[in-house]
C-alpha cells in the first residue's frame, strides 16, 4: 500500500508539470514512470490500488497509438510490419514500446470506466491496423541465423487480449470504424488464408468473432457500403476450389459469424449474402468436407452447420403453409392447439442447404450433423417440423434415400421418424408408406431392420397403429415374409446351412415376428387375419429358437383369445414333444401357460387337450434328474435349473385346478395326485431302495421353520437331496393351500438378439448359476417361505397334494444320513398334523382317502412302537378316524 502511495504522488506531479513540458520530455517522464508501476503490479499480486488510474490509462494509451502510427508512418507494408515487430517485442531490454503494450495490457483488466478510457485514446483504430499487418504479412527467413523470426508469443498474447477487451465494447467497434481497416481484415481472411502469417490465424479468428458479437448499426453500415460480404463471398468462391476444406471452413465460418450476428440488429448483411449466391458457397464448402476424418474438419464445420441452423429462423415473416392434416390421427393430437414458441423456421433457403447436403453427401459425419440439426429445429417450436414436412418434406425425401446412408445414420434417422409419433404425437401417413415400401423392397437389410424397429416402437404407443399397419397391407406383408422364413426354418431343420438364418437376417425375423406380436396385442381383428392367412403351423416353427421364441409365445397367446384349444393343443404339444435337454424350450412354454391359465375360460381346453397328462410326463422325462452327484445327460444341466421346471411345472398344474371344480374332479378321479407322487419319488433327490430304514431315537427334532432356517439360513451344510426335498415339499405345501400358482422364487430372464442361447451354455458352472430363491445373498429365503410353515391352521383346497407328500415321506431318507433323514420326516409329520387340526380340515381330508395313503405308504413306522415317526403318525390316524374311517382301512 505504502508503494502505491508513493507511485500515487508521483504520477500527481507528473499531472502537475506535464502541461508545462515539452512534447519529448513529457513522454520520458511517463516512460520512467511505467517500470515503477509494473514493478508494484508484480509486488502486490496483480491488485491496483492507484486513484487516477483512469487519467493513466488514457496517457498511456495515447502514447502507444502514437508510437505505433509513428512506426508505420509512410512505410511499405513489410517495412511497417518489421517496425511493428521492433517496436512491440521484447529483444534483451524491454524497449519503449514493450512497456507500454505491457502496461495498456493491464490496465485493460480492471475495469469499464478504464476501458472506456482506453477506447477514446484511438488505440482501438491503430491495434486494428497493427492485426491487419501481422496477418496478411507473414515474416521472411532472416539472413542471419537461417530461419524463421517467430513473432513473440507473450507479446502476442497481450495485444490479442488488449483487443478483446477493447472490441467487446459496442464503443471499441465504433471507434474501430475510423482506421478503415476492419472490412480489409474481413476481405483478407477470405483471400489470403493460405499465404497470410499462420501464427496469427487463430488469434485473428477471436478477435473477428469478438467483434461480430458487438456490432452496432453503424458498424454494419459501414460493412454494407464497402460491399464486404459480396466480396468476401468471391473470394471464398475462388479459395473453395483450391485450399484444404478446413482451411476454407475456418475463413467462411468467420465471414458468416458477420453476417448471423447482424440479423437482429438489421437484415442488410443477410440479405447481401443471399444476393451474392452465399448458400450455394456454403453447400459447395460442406460437401468438400466429405471423407475428412470426424476431427479435421472441425471445430469450424460445425460452426457453420451450427450458424447454418440457426440462420433457418431468420426471415421478416412468418411462413404460411395449410397443410392437409391425413387421419385417423391420435386422440390427444389436435393441429391447431399446437403454440408457437416464436423461434419458426423463416427462411427455407437456409434449410435448403441443409436438406442438399443430406441428400448429395453419404458421409457419416455430415449426414449425421444435417439430422441433428433437425432434431434441434424441431426442439425449438412443434410447429417447425410441420412448417418443414407441408414445404420442403425433407423427411419424406429422405426416407427414398436413408439406404444409401452408412448404417449409423439410418439408425439416427429413424430415431427422428420415431420422435414424430412418440414426442410430437402426430402420425406421418406420408412418410410410414414410404418406410413400408422400403421394408417390402428390402434393398439392404440393415436399413429394413431399423425401419422395422422404428415402426414396432411406434406400434407400442398406440393401439392405433395395429388397424393402420393392418389397412396399410403392412401386417399382410410380414406374414408373407414369415410364412417364408418358416418353410427355411422347417427344411433345414437338424442342418445348418451356410449363411443361413446368420446376423441381420436372422435379427429381421426376430424383430418381424415383434412387430406381428404388438400388432396382434390387443387387436382381435389382426388375431383373426393372421389365423385366416394359415399363418399358425408357420408361426410354430419359430418356437424351437430361443432369439424368436419370446415374440412367438406372444403371438399364439393372442390366438388363445379367439380359440383357446388351438393355443392348447400346439402349446402341449411342443411340451410333449421337446427332448430331455430342451429345459429352457419347457420353462418358456410353462410360463406361457401360466399367463393363459389366470383365465377362467381356459380350464376347459387345457383338460380337453391333454393338458395334465403332457406336464405329469415332464416330471416322469426327469427321472433321476436330480441325483446327487448328477448323472449321464443331467451333469450338463445345473440341478436349480431343473428344480426350476418341477416348480414350473407344479405351477401349471395348480393353476388349471384353480377354483375349477370340474378339473380338480377330473385330477383326483383319474388318480394323476398318485402319478404325481410316483414321478417326483422318482427325480432322485428322494429314496428309492428296497432296503427298510433302521429306527433312530431322536433325542431333540426341530420343526420345518427350524429346518428351513438351517438348511438355507445358516452356514450349517446341508447336503443337495435335502435342500431339493425341502423345495419339492415346500412347492407341494403351497399346492395344498392352492397359492402355487401365484409365487415367484425364479429370476426372470429373457434372452435377446447377440446374446448366448441358454441351451447352448456348456457346463454345470453355467447352470449352477442361474437365480434361484435360495442362491440370493445371504441366502435367505422369501418371506413366504416362512409363512408356509408356520404351525396357524388352514384351509385345504388341494387334499391330494397332501397325500403326495404323504407318500414321499418314507422316500426322506438317504443313507448315511439316517440321523438327519428321520429328523426331517419327523417335521414333515408335525406339519401335516397341524394340517388337519380344525374338523373341517379332516372333513376334506378323510374324503380325499388320506386315511389309506397313510396305511398303504407308512407301514413300517406302524408295525414298529420305537420308529421316531410311530406317534406322530398314530396321532394323524386318529384325529381323521375320529372323523371317517373306511371298513378296508379300519381292518
Amino acid at each position: 500500500t505504502l508503494q502505491w502511495e508513493t507511485l500515487g504522488r508521483h504520477f500527481v506531479e507528473y499531472e502537475q508539470v506535464a502541461p508545462f513540458l515539452i512534447p519529448e520530455e513529457q513522454q520520458r517522464r511517463l516512460l520512467d514512470f511505467l517500470p515503477l508501476f509494473l514493478k508494484a503490479w508484480e509486488q502486490s499480486a496483480g491488485v491496483i490500488v492507484f486513484p487516477n488510474i483512469q487519467l493513466l490509462a488514457s496517457e498511456v494509451s495515447k502514447l502507444l497509438t502514437k508510437e505505433i502510427k509513428r512506426n508505420l508512418n509512410g512505410k511499405p507494408a513489410e517495412e511497417a510490419r518489421l517496425a511493428l515487430e521492433q517496436l512491440l517485442q521484447q529483444k534483451g531490454e524491454a524497449g519503449d514500446g514493450c512497456l507500454l503494450l505491457k502496461s495498456v495490457y493491464l490496465l485493460s483488466q480492471t475495469d469499464l470506466r478504464t476501458m472506456w478510457n482506453i477506447i477514446g485514446s484511438g488505440l482501438p483504430a491503430a491495434l486494428m491496423q497493427c492485426l491487419y499487418l501481422f496477418f496478411t504479412f507473414p515474416l521472411k527467413k532472416t539472413s542471419d541465423d537461417g530461419e524463421t523470426s517467430e513473432d513473440d508469443t507473450q507479446t502476442q498474447e497481450m495485444l490479442v487480449k488488449i483487443m478483446l477487451n477493447m472490441y467487446r465494447e459496442e464503443q471499441g467497434v465504433e471507434e474501430l470504424l475510423a482506421a478503415d481497416k476492419l472490412q480489409s481484415l474481413i476481405i483478407a481472411t477470405a483471400s489470403l488464408w493460405d499465404q497470410c502469417s499462420h501464427s496469427w490465424k487463430v488469434p485473428t479468428g477471436r478477435v473477428l468473432r469478438t467483434i461480430s458479437k458487438a456490432q452496432t448499426k453503424n458498424s454494419i453500415v459501414y460493412l454494407q457500403a464497402v460491399d464486404c460480404i459480396k466480396i468476401a463471398i468471391q473470394n471464398l468462391f475462388k479459395l473453395a476450389d483450391t485450399l484444404p476444406a478446413c482451411d476454407v471452413c475456418e475463413a467462411a465460418s468467420i465471414v458468416l459469424c458477420f453476417v448471423k450476428d447482424s440479423y437482429p440488429i438489421s437484415s442488410a448483411l443477410l440479405t447481401e449474402f443471399e444476393n451474392n449466391e452465399g448458400y450455394q458457397l456454403l453447400l459447395k464448402i460442406i460437401l468438400r468436407c466429405e471423407g475428412l476424418q470426424q476431427n479435421e474438419g472441425d471445430p469450424y464445420l460445425d460452426e457453420i452447420l451450427d450458424m447454418l441452423t440457426c440462420l433457418t429462423t431468420c426471415g421478416k415473416t412468418e411462413l404460411k403453409v395449410s397443410g392437409n392434416i391425413v387421419h385417423p390421427q391420435l386422440p390427444h393430437f389436435d393441429f391447431e392447439q399446437t403454440r408457437s414458441s416464436g423461434m419458426t423456421v423463416k427462411n427455407l433457403q437456409a434449410f435448403q442447404v441443409l436438406q442438399s447436403i443430406f441428400q448429395k453427401s453419404n458421409d457419416q459425419h455430415l449426414c449425421g450433423r444435417i439430422l441433428a440439426a433437425i432434431d434441434t429445429i424441431w426442439a425449438w417450436d412443434t410447429v417447425n417440423f410441420f412448417l418443414l414436412e407441408w414445404t420442403l418434406q425433407p423427411i419424406n425425401q429422405f426416407t427414398d434415400i436413408i439406404h444409401f446412408k452408412p448404417h449409423p445414420v439410418q439408425v439416427q434417422f429413424f430415431r427422428l421418424v420415431e420422435s414424430i409419433v412418440l414426442d410430437l404425437s402426430y402420425v406421418p401417413h406420408e412418410i410410414l408408406k414410404k418406410v413400408q415400401y422400403l421394408i417390402k423392397e428390402n434393398v439392404v437389410p440393415f436399413c429394413t431392420l431399423t425401419a422395422l424397429r422404428c415402426l414396432l416402437s411406434m406400434t407400442k404407443k398406440d393401439l392405433l397403429f395395429s388397424d393402420i399397419f393392418r389397412d396399410s397391407g403392412l401386417l399382410g406383408l410380414l406374414l408373407a415374409l414369415l410364412r417364408k422364413q418358416a418353410k427355411i426354418l422347417r427344411k433345414s431343420a437338424g442342418t445348418h446351412l451356410p449363411g443361413l438364418e446368420e446376423g441381420t437376417e436372422k435379427e429381421l425375423n426376430a424383430v418381424m415376428l415383434k412387430m406381428v406380436a404388438a400388432l396382434t396385442v390387443g387387436s382381435v381383428r389382426n388375431t383373426v387375419v393372421l389365423k385366416d392367412y394359415g399363418m399358425v403351423p408357420y408361426i410354430k416353427i419359430f418356437l424351437d429358437d430361443e432369439c424368436y421364441r419370446s415374440a412367438t409365445l406372444s403371438i399364439l397367446e393372442q390366438l388363445s383369445v379367439i380359440n383357446y384349444e388351438e393355443y392348447m393343443s400346439i402349446i402341449i404339444g411342443a411340451l410333449c414333444s421337446s427332448t430331455q435337454g430342451e429345459l429352457h424350450l419347457k420353462l418358456d412354454l410353462l410360463k406361457s401357460l401360466l399367463r393363459i391359465l389366470e383365465s377362467p375360460k381356459s380350464h376347459s381346453a387345457f383338460r380337453t387337450c391333454s393338458g395334465f397328462n403332457g406336464l405329469l410326463s415332464l416330471l416322469s422325462d426327469m427321472e433321476g434328474a436330480l441325483q446327487d452327484p448328477p448323472s449321464g445327460l443331467w451333469t450338463a444341466v445345473g440341478q436349480n435349473c431343473i428344480l426350476e421346471l418341477v416348480f414350473y411345472t407344479l405351477q401349471g398344474i395348480t393353476a388349471a385346478l384353480h377354483l375349477d371344480p370340474a378339473n380338480s374332479n377330473f385330477f383326483q378321479r383319474h388318480g394323476l395326485f398318485e402319478k404325481m407322487a410316483e414321478d417326483l419319488g422318482s427325480l432322485g433327490c428322494f429314496w428309492t431302495q428296497g432296503e427298510r430304514q433302521i429306527p433312530l431315537s431322536l433325542e431333540k427334532t426341530r420343526t420345518f421353520a427350524e429346518f428351513l432356517d438351517a438348511a438355507f439360513c445358516s452356514s450349517e451344510p446341508f447336503p443337495m437331496w435335502l435342500k431339493n426335498c425341502i423345495w419339492i415339499l415346500n412347492f407341494l405345501d403351497h399346492m395344498v393351500k392352492g397359492t402355487l400358482h401365484l409365487e415367484s422364487y425364479f429370476k426372470e430372464r429373457k434372452p435377446e438378439m447377440g446374446e448366448v442361447s441358454r441351451d447352448d451354455q456348456e457346463g454345470p458352472q453355467a447352470q449352477e448359476e442361474y437365480p434361484v430363491a435360495f442362491k440370493r445373498p445371504g441366502n435367505k429365503l422369501p418371506a413366504s417361505a416362512y409363512r408356509l410353515w408356520e404351525m396357524g391352521d388352514c384351509t385345504i383346497v388341494h387334499p391330494g397334494a397332501v397325500c403326495v407328500m404323504v407318500r414321499l415321506l418314507p422316500k426322506l431318507y438317504k443313507e448315511g444320513h439316517s440321523q438327519l433323514s428321520q429328523e426331517i420326516q419327523c417335521a414333515v409329520v408335525d406339519h401335516i398334523q397341524s394340517l388337519v387340526k380344525s374338523e373341517k380340515s379332516r372333513q376334506v381330508m378323510c374324503g380325499s382317502d388320506l386315511l389309506s395313503t397313510i396305511i398303504t405308504s407308512c407301514q413300517d413306522a406302524f408295525r414298529n412302537e420305537s420308529h421316531p415317526l410311530h406317534l406322530p403318525l398314530t396321532r394323524v390316524f386318529e384325529k381323521l378316524a375320529s372323523q371317517a374311517i373306511e371298513p378296508d382301512v379300519l381292518r
